[in-house]
């Protein structure tokens, strides 16, 4: 008999350490696809699209806490700005500025992550150790004052050399450490997707994002 989205779910969840928080990467999927996670407990869903994030919302429970995973352009922050639970892809000062005038005139702290450039593709987004290190100075001095700065994020390449995805986390882990020593409110280091996550967890991660081994491989439209 094939398993269900339920029993690959609650799968992973017993392979988790209890202080690890699982985000469900339901982009591309249905609202009743989600539904059958929701009902097994789960609360946080990751999304890449604002447009795919919003129609979701409209339509699921409200105490879901909607991630935004994805490339983040200014032009949508406005739009998931009331209700994020956390932004996970700030890449760039421009858009932590941008992220900052939105929360400013809602008045609220919108939680972020800064997405670090570890992986060895140029496809993927992210900022240098350097360039990070600045922006968590900027915001310690209150640069950002609507912005709340939980932790960092970061993708291995995509690869099936395994030694090269762990040393790509290990950087990342211990970049993580030596922050968290001058800024101590760090709390997120999320690293780890199905294919990688049991390696992330092991070097440090305490948040992955799973969503093909829960919800099995996408079907495109023929």
């Amino acid at each position: 008999m094939s398993e269900t989205i339920a029993s690959r779910f609650e799968k992973i969840r017993k392979k988790l350490p209890p202080d690890v928080s699982l985000v469900v990467v339901s982009k591309t999927h249905g609202a009743e696809q989600i539904k059958q996670v929701y009902d097994c407990g789960q609360r946080m869903f990751g999304e890449n699209k604002v447009q795919e994030l919003l129609s979701k919302k409209d339509v699921l429970p409200g105490d879901i806490e909607w991630h935004l995973i994805g490339h983040l352009q200014s032009n949508k922050i406005k739009q998931i700005a009331p209700f994020i639970s956390l932004i996970h892809s700030v890449d760039s000062a421009r858009l932590l500025s941008e992220i900052d005038k939105q929360g400013s005139r809602i008045n609220r702290r919108i939680p972020c992550l800064l997405q670090v450039y570890i992986a060895t593709e140029e496809t993927k987004y992210g900022l240098d150790f350097p360039e990070t290190a600045a922006m968590l100075e900027r915001t310690g001095r209150g640069d950002f004052k609507y912005i709340e700065i939980k932790g960092l994020m970061g993708m291995a390449s995509f690869t099936d050399n395994r030694e090269q995805v762990k040393q790509e986390f290990q950087s990342l882990a211990d970049f993580f450490m030596m922050q968290r020593r001058l800024h101590p409110n760090l709390s997120i280091l999320s690293m780890g997707m199905s294919s990688d996550y049991e390696d992330a967890v092991f070097l440090g991660s305490n948040m992955v994002r799973i969503g093909s081994s829960i919800f099995g491989p996408r079907v495109l439209p023929h």
